[in-house]
């Protein structure tokens, strides 16, 4: 039997979170805020989490064509206790990490390229 859309995607985003430990949650969102998949912890919004993801994403957008930075490639936040990643994954998505402090972020932002372009290619 074919796996739906779904379980496909959440597929993407176990393969994910498990090859790097320092990666505490990830969702895939619609680029209008809506989300698509997520693991994301139990005690966090999975709506709010997606509507926050897309409103970096058109920021960060708005943000590097103002400055004449180009296409955005990715948003980053830096917390005390880890990193908040986003990554655009094709026209109508982007993939969202939740990250440890002491993540090494060369490794996670070469995963996050590979999901990415999964999901691009899925969505």
């Amino acid at each position: 039997m074919a796996e739906s859309r779904g379980d496909t995607l959440e597929s993407v985003l176990n393969e994910l979170q498990g090859s790097i430990p320092e990666i505490e949650a990830c969702a895939i969102v619609s680029v209008e805020g809506l989300p698509i998949v997520s693991a994301l912890p139990t005690d966090v919004d999975e709506a709010k989490v997606a509507a926050m993801t897309a409103a970096m994403l058109t920021l960060g957008e708005k943000a590097a064509i103002e400055l004449g930075k180009g296409n955005l490639e990715q948003v980053n936040i830096k917390g005390v206790d880890g990193w908040l990643l986003v990554v655009q994954a094709g026209m109508n998505a982007c993939l969202t990490v939740s990250t440890t402090a002491s993540a090494k972020l060369g490794m996670v932002f070469l995963e996050m390229k590979r999901a990415a372009d999964k999901v691009s290619q899925m969505i």
